[in-house]
């Protein structure tokens, strides 16, 4: 743990310092999850409203089937990642646990207002964190559930095509979306609400970064955030 002096703040000449804070399976889930959400977003808006056209039959350029292929298989990946980064969430370190997203502690609850202040522009800066701010860590909660009615829904859509397959058993939850119908719409609006939220993620993660300077952006490639002694301090005691 290195410390330097706060390029953020000359005036006050706060000492900072590097902590790692995320992990390599919380930053490659992360990635993961990304890409495959863009790819998904692309290919399922292809299969559901077709774009691309080709002259000739349809069994002469197989584009159709690629693009299902490519979105089956990039749904393989997103599935693995969700499911890595939940069980992460009981095996993983401090920042990584299921804690930091639930707040079950008073000190997170008693962040949630400060935190929605900063986001309404009611207040200044950031309340200081490590890792997610309260608000920030229960909104994941909520995307966490998006991504698992993704996963659910697809497999039960899939599972129609493919019934001689080991996800044949997914069609038990068709009747609870009211058939392959409801399946596709949920499905489809689910997919709009995360690119929603992609949106919202990338405009909270630059505020927070431009406020604060201290490498919000940059951690999730590094895994390291510069704060003040005293905060890394007290984060290291609450860890133990």
């Amino acid at each position: 743990m290195s410390a330097v002096t706060n390029p953020a703040d000359d005036a006050n000449e706060e000492e900072i310092v590097r902590v790692h804070v995320w992990d390599g399976l919380v930053r490659t889930t992360h990635w993961v999850i990304a890409i495959s959400i863009f790819v998904l977003s692309v290919t399922g808006i292809e299969i559901g409203h077709p774009v691309i056209e080709v002259p000739g039959r349809a069994g002469q350029h197989f584009v159709m089937g690629t693009v299902r292929v490519v979105h089956f298989y990039t749904a393989i990946a997103f599935t693995l990642a969700v499911l890595s980064r939940i069980a992460w969430m009981f095996f993983g370190k401090r920042h990584a646990r299921w804690k930091e997203f639930i707040p079950v502690e008073p000190e997170r609850r008693a962040g949630f207002l400060p935190m929605l202040a900063f986001y309404l522009f009611a207040r200044k800066k950031p309340l200081p964190t490590v890792g997610h701010n309260p608000l920030a860590a229960a909104a994941y909660v909520i995307v966490f559930g998006l991504y698992l009615v993704m996963i659910v829904t697809g497999l039960a859509m899939y599972s129609v095509d493919a019934p001689g397959a080991p996800i044949a058993f997914m069609r038990v939850f068709l009747p609870v979306f009211r058939g392959i119908t409801g399946a596709r719409w949920l499905h489809h609006v689910t997919m709009w609400l995360l690119l929603g939220f992609f949106i919202h993620h990338l405009y909270s993660a630059i505020l927070t970064a431009v406020v604060e300077r201290n490498g919000t952006l940059d951690s999730i490639f590094t895994g390291d955030k510069w704060v003040s002694r005293e905060l890394a301090a007290r984060d290291a005691r609450n860890s133990s």
